[in-house]
């Protein structure tokens, strides 16, 4: 186990009150986690995750187990942005196959990839639970619904943009 925290002492001190508020640490892994995968920019390291067993004082196994078993916590390095393609029934009736076709297309990369740049990481999703308003897509944490290849190239081109500015005032890019 690491020497120093990975983890921020904000969080760790958030993770801390997520344990006592609930009769077992075991309830609070779920919030857990994901304030430590959004500490980790995205994703879940190892030592991140024995570091919330520990917090919780839990076996990092238990921990390990749940991170790997739910499909929104990234267990590797994703891009800025994670696009999660909802590809079951619902969305499959009504174009989800083209949808993921064109992100496809206009990343570069398969689901399950990262674009070159760092900035976009596609993956299917099994259910989303948004059937009435399919197809659709889960970006970071926002739904967008009843999509079309052009609202998606709109969506993509404004990301884009978004992630320029943000380099620029960080002085990366002129």
């Amino acid at each position: 186990m690491r020497e120093e925290p990975l983890l921020h002492d904000e969080v760790r001190a958030a993770i801390l009150a997520l344990g006592r508020s609930f009769p077992s640490g075991r309830s609070a892994v779920l919030p857990a986690l994901h304030l430590a995968q959004e500490d980790g920019g995205g994703w879940l390291p190892a030592e991140a995750i024995d570091e919330v067993a520990a917090l919780l004082n839990l076996p990092a196994t238990y921990v390990g187990s749940v991170a790997s078993f739910y499909t929104l916590f990234n267990r590797r390095p994703v891009g800025r942005h994670r696009i999660y393609v909802c590809t079951n029934v619902s969305c499959a009736l009504v174009g989800a196959e083209q949808i993921l076709e064109n992100l496809v297309a206009r990343l570069g990369i398969q689901p399950g990839e990262t674009t070159p740049d760092g900035l976009f990481s596609l993956f299917e999703a099994e259910c989303l639970g948004s059937c009435g308003t399919a197809p659709m897509m889960q970006v970071d944490d926002r739904y967008y619904e009843n999509l079309t290849e052009a609202a998606i190239d709109d969506i993509l081109d404004a990301l884009r943009h978004d992630g320029e500015r943000a380099r620029q005032e960080a002085g990366t890019i002129t």
